[in-house]
């Protein structure tokens, strides 16, 4: 397992991670960091604890509401598939009505060549 030292609102920490994720481990820690100091830069030392939450709770509002966004997306997927069966259903049937009134009309076409070949004849 490896291990990385990143540093959040001045505090060094060393933080174990799987092989090959140090480099997003330090990002996520940076994206951290940034939050604090811009909490800082808007409300003052108001302790590290609270700015600490203040970043957690800002963090965790923005993946709730890209959850919530995934969650609309994928309700919108399945409502296009759901279009989409409709859609291939609906041109199945019209392909087949098409096919059919192509054989009526070949149909026809041969009677009425039948009975033009009957009067020609007589």
């Amino acid at each position: 397992m490896a291990q990385v030292t990143v540093n959040i609102a001045g505090h060094v920490y060393r933080v174990a991670c799987g092989e090959g994720e140090e480099a997003h481990l330090q990002s996520l820690a940076r994206q951290i960091d940034e939050r604090i100091e811009t909490l800082k830069r808007n409300f003052g030392e108001i302790g590290d604890q609270r700015l600490t939450i203040m970043a957690a709770i800002t963090f965790a509002d923005e993946l709730a509401e890209a959850n919530r966004r995934i969650a609309e997306r994928e309700v919108e997927i399945v409502n296009l598939r759901s279009d989409k069966t409709v859609l291939e259903s609906e041109q199945d049937e019209w392909a087949d009505r098409l096919a059919d009134s192509i054989g009526e009309t070949a149909a026809r076409i041969e009677r009425l060549a039948r009975n033009l070949n009957g009067v020609s004849r007589g």
